[in-house]
């Protein structure tokens, strides 16, 4: 009688550790999908800006038509939304990569949603198939999460649990199984 009540109270003990811990999906490959978008670093000087537009929208080959006169990103008081919109495209189209990103190390990926007024940025999850959604780009939203220090893991997955939860957990069943059997 003694060994059925502990079995079954070992039973409910790994269940609920199953079930209340959150675990990694290995279909995610360890990466959760996000909104991101490229956007210009708020630290990098007009000029350099200024290059890496120029570059994006010319051999770049990246669609600057929005941040041209009567486009709806167009202002030029603004570099930092038009060099955002040049990186941006060029990121999209070019594969989704940190290189795609980096213009000299003036543009970083975000998870803010840059899109303003008329001005609607598409983001990495607009694209399919090598192109961007057109619906997609036109209504762009998204729930706006802040992006923390560059090495923190966007995937929502827990590092820890891979590391040392599961063999810890294992562990102390495997030992209190042996004690219950040594009881009995």
């Amino acid at each position: 009688m003694v060994r059925n009540s502990s079995s079954g109270s070992l039973l409910m003990l790994l269940l609920v550790l199953v079930l209340a811990f959150p675990r990694c999906s290995k279909a995610q490959k360890g990466i959760a999908p996000r909104d991101l978008w490229c956007v210009a670093k708020n630290n990098a000087d007009d000029q350099s800006l200024q290059a890496a537009i120029d570059w994006a929208c010319s051999a770049g080959g990246a669609n600057c038509g929005p941040i041209q006169q009567n486009g709806p990103c167009f202002d030029p008081s603004d570099i930092q939304t038009t060099a955002s919109w040049a990186f941006n495209d060029y990121y999209l189209k070019n594969g989704l990569s940190d290189d795609a990103c980096s213009f000299s190390n003036t543009a970083a990926l975000t998870s803010l949603n840059p899109s303003h007024d008329n001005c609607k940025f598409p983001s990495s999850l607009s694209v399919k198939n090598d192109g961007i959604s057109s619906s997609t780009a036109s209504t762009s939203t998204t729930t706006i999460i802040g992006m923390g220090p560059a090495s923190e893991d966007l995937s929502g997955c827990s590092q820890i649990a891979g590391s040392w939860f599961w063999p810890f957990v294992i562990g102390e069943l495997l030992y209190l199984f042996i004690v219950m059997n040594r009881a009995n």
